[in-house]
């Protein structure tokens, strides 16, 4: 039973606390699903996080603000039971990023439907040539009479060949670099996008390289203002890296649970592992991460939550620790468990496949790094 006290810890109210309980519940009856098509296993977990009412807490009414808090409990509880569950909720509120926090009201009618589970949304914003190099995006949005061309091409899409809906970032060229970038709202039916690969991963989810080829869009599909696009991006992430973080939390949680019962186990030869201090220093070294982590987590969602008007810090200390920690928790029980550790079928195998790719994406932890300088040097 993973530990529940930090909910007493008091950057939650009790609304948090019922919210959390509720989640594990639900988690607990549904959890984990059959992860062979990775596609029809997220439309089925889009539709039934929509049903239970969960996924309103991924997008934000219009006046109203996202509460990070929540985001972070539901994404850190359904990665301990299932990771492909986490990224079903997950993608559908960083998909939607730029719409809660900057949508019109015509757009805001996607919204509407991807919090209700009846529309997958997806985050454009990676290219071939620009991972984590943001302000050198290629994908151009030419204007033309009534709207914007957009050409380019977009890579490790999260949802890319299942998703409804896109927001796709793209050079308008209103400045040089970063300044000159814009979002849009992008339905996936529209005429000249193209899927031109979907690609496999060790954790597999839905994964795509797309292509825009000429693609118009009418103003109409412009979030806030051109040339903001830059802006609108880092204002999601700023939101969002932290649940990142809160996803490696969960997987952290459920390796250090899984852990606790094999080194209870009962040996032949007598004792259990646990009786050796070698081991209770491994235990005391993973329940110590998990807490720094969920410490840091914590502290970035209730700042924001408080009303911060960016918490760029913050959230790049506790994605960059949070994702490391559970990194090493994860291998540690892995360790712990021997050769059952890289078996199919067992927790930690597929825990030390799901939490590499966290470590990467919403801001590789070298990148966290130069935030977190800049930040203190600044």
């Amino acid at each position: 039973m993973a530990d529940r006290t930090f909910l007493n810890w008091p950057f939650f109210d009790e609304r948090h606390r019922e919210l959390a309980e509720a989640v594990d519940a639900w988690a607990a009856a549904h959890l984990p699903v059959d992860h062979g098509d990775a596609d029809a296993a997220c439309r089925g977990l889009v539709a039934s996080l929509g049903a239970a009412g969960f996924l309103r807490h991924s997008g934000a009414a219009e006046g109203e603000a996202l509460d990070v808090r929540s985001l972070c409990l539901i994404r850190e509880t359904l990665a301990r039971h299932d990771g492909l569950a986490d990224f079903a909720f997950a993608m559908q509120g960083l998909g939607m990023g730029a719409v809660s926090l900057f949508g019109s009201p015509e757009q805001r009618a996607w919204l509407d439907r991807t919090r209700a589970g009846k529309a997958i949304s997806a985050f454009a914003l990676t290219e071939p040539g620009s991972g984590s190099d943001v302000a050198h995006t290629a994908t151009t949005a030419e204007r033309v009479p009534g709207g914007f061309r957009l050409s380019g091409e977009k890579t490790y899409i999260s949802n890319g060949g299942i998703a409804d809906v896109y927001v796709i970032f793209a050079r308008t060229g209103e400045a040089p670099g970063a300044r000159g970038l814009s979002a849009f709202l992008m339905p996936a039916d529209v005429a000249g996008l193209e899927i031109l690969d979907r690609i496999d991963v060790i954790a597999p989810h839905p994964l795509a390289h797309l292509r825009l080829n000429e693609v118009f869009l009418p103003d109409s599909a412009l979030i806030g203002q051109a040339g903001s696009g830059f802006k609108i991006a880092m204002s999601v992430l700023d939101v969002f890296r932290s649940t990142v973080g809160a996803a490696a939390l969960g997987f952290a949680r459920r390796a250090l649970d899984e852990a606790l019962a094999r080194v209870q186990v009962p040996r032949v030869s007598g004792g259990t592992l646990a009786d050796y201090q070698m081991v209770q220093g491994h235990i005391a070294d993973m329940a110590l991460e998990v807490d720094a982590a969920a410490l840091l987590i914590y502290r970035a969602a209730w700042a924001k939550d408080s009303g911060a008007a960016r918490v760029s810090r913050e959230a790049a200390m506790a994605k960059l620790y949070a994702t490391e920690a559970a990194q090493r928790v994860i291998d540690t029980a892995l360790q712990l468990h021997g050769g059952d550790g890289v078996r199919h079928g067992f927790a930690v195998e597929s825990l030390y496949r799901e939490i590499r790719a966290l470590r990467i994406y919403e801001g590789a932890t070298d990148v966290q790094k130069v935030v977190i300088a800049r930040s203190v040097l600044g």
